[in-house]
């Protein structure tokens, strides 16, 4: 049997630990520092993969948050280990590489190299492997609703990579697997794992920030915590709580509504109830008559004591519109006008942000949503000039995560004023219009 060599030496973590587990583990989490070698990693181990698979045209992929940003990293690494194997196709415009196949007539294993920007060169089809890098901006759907199911034919293999971004969803499925006796994780620092030697490593730490070594080279998923409104780890078990009817009974019916603005984003819809919120309605591409007409439709289901919608872009036409029909218990909110607490927020979204901080505390209960989960857990917090809470813009936020955070807006509208409670027959009172109670503040 002729030997075949490719240019690859693993370092010591990868030839001793990794690779090993890898081939003993279907479902892996790795956490490592900044210029340790994950992609290159990576890419070997699904080169190997592919060779060593005896189904018909097996297919596996390394996945990226952005098809540009995948080909940047690893295309160059995939073209350059594989060199070396007789037959290989490079198919430089649909980013894959065709090793020979084991079955005659059939098409060779394939290695894609996509971006989860493009979802649909994921969707229906099957995969032998995939390797998701950086997970913290990928849109978590991806992994529950494409990739998984994928899997499942060919019981395929999928490994999570990244460096930490704060508590987010990298950090919730890298809990989840160290819970779990099916998953392979580990957590390499930079001054453990022997990749960067100490000269190297001083150095670049006197060009980094406190937060950024922390983060960058230590791993520390709680590095950027000091500043985010809400953790992740409330977020969690606020998506795994239990309520009692108590926790709801009495409650008003509050209507929270972010409207999309343009593009990707969406508009949202959320129903909570005292400690209670439902799953929330999502839509895409709806102009300002049918954005409405959802509202209105949701309004009329709940029977909403008041309904918040976010003011700005489309919202000011579709409460303009609500309110032609004659529905009178709605109230729009600007999000970058004053808070009730005007010493201690910047505006009514800090203001937002915090009351539902408040209320995780005090028990709330979220949908086990890995989106919802992630957009709520990533929002941080800084002073202004005038000493005053504000957050994150939402641009910022965005180019982070790829994507608006409309549902942790959505949900955040609800605590935008606070509303009466409901009253009980035989309350003094009861019968009066439920309405949103503007002059009451609980600072």
């Amino acid at each position: 049997m002729k030997v075949i060599t490719i240019p690859y030496k693993p370092r010591p973590l990868w030839k001793d630990i990794i690779h090993p587990a890898l081939d003993k583990y279907r479902f892996a989490v790795i956490v490592a520092h900044r210029r340790y070698g994950k992609t290159v990693g990576m890419i070997n181990e699904l080169s190997k993969s592919a060779i060593k698979n005896t189904l018909i045209s097996p297919q596996f992929a390394y996945v990226a948050p952005f098809r540009n940003q995948a080909k940047m990293i690893a295309w160059n690494y995939l073209k350059y280990y594989t060199s070396a194997i007789p037959g290989r196709k490079v198919n430089e415009s649909d980013l894959f590489i065709e090793l020979p196949s084991k079955h005659k007539n059939a098409v060779g294993a394939r290695i894609y190299i996509i971006g989860a920007d493009k979802p649909d060169a994921l969707r229906g089809t099957y995969w032998d492997g995939v390797v998701l890098d950086e997970y913290a901006q990928i849109k978590p759907e991806l992994w529950g609703e494409v990739i998984r199911p994928a899997l499942a034919d060919r019981k395929g293999f999928a490994y999570f990579i990244g460096t930490p971004k704060g508590q987010n969803q990298f950090y919730e499925i890298y809990q989840r697997a160290q819970r779990s006796e099916e998953w392979f994780t580990c957590l390499y620092r930079a001054d453990e794992s022997g990749v960067l030697d100490e000269a190297e490593l001083k150095s670049m730490m006197e060009d980094m920030t406190d937060i950024e070594i922390r983060q960058e080279l230590y791993c520390d998923f709680t590095a950027s915590a000091s500043n985010v409104v809400i953790p992740i780890d409330l977020v969690t078990a606020a998506a795994h709580r239990l309520l009692q009817e108590k926790d709801v009974q009495g409650s008003p019916v509050i209507l929270g509504v972010d409207v999309s603005r343009f593009g990707d984003d969406r508009t949202t819809i959320f129903k909570r109830q005292g400690l209670w919120v439902d799953v929330p309605l999502v839509y895409k591409g709806l102009d300002t008559m049918d954005t409405a007409a959802r509202v209105i439709n949701a309004i009329n289901k709940n029977k909403a004591d008041m309904t918040f919608i976010d003011s700005g872009a489309m919202g000011a036409g579709v409460i303009d519109r609500i309110r032609q029909l004659g529905y009178s218990n709605i109230s729009e909110v600007n999000f970058g006008g004053k808070a009730l607490a005007e010493h201690r927020y910047e505006n009514i979204r800090a203001e937002m942000y915090f009351k539902m901080l408040e209320w995780l505390k005090s028990g709330g209960a979220i949908p086990d949503m890995p989106e919802l989960k992630s957009e709520l857990s990533i929002v941080e917090y800084k002073f202004s000039k005038h000493g005053k809470i504000i957050l994150q813009p939402k641009e910022e936020i965005k180019e982070k995560i790829g994507k608006s955070p409309d549902l942790a807006d959505g949900l955040a509208l609800t605590f935008a004023r606070p509303v009466y409670p409901r009253l009980k027959p035989g309350d003094p009172g009861y019968g009066r219009k439920m309405m949103c109670n503007t002059d009451y503040s609980i600072f």
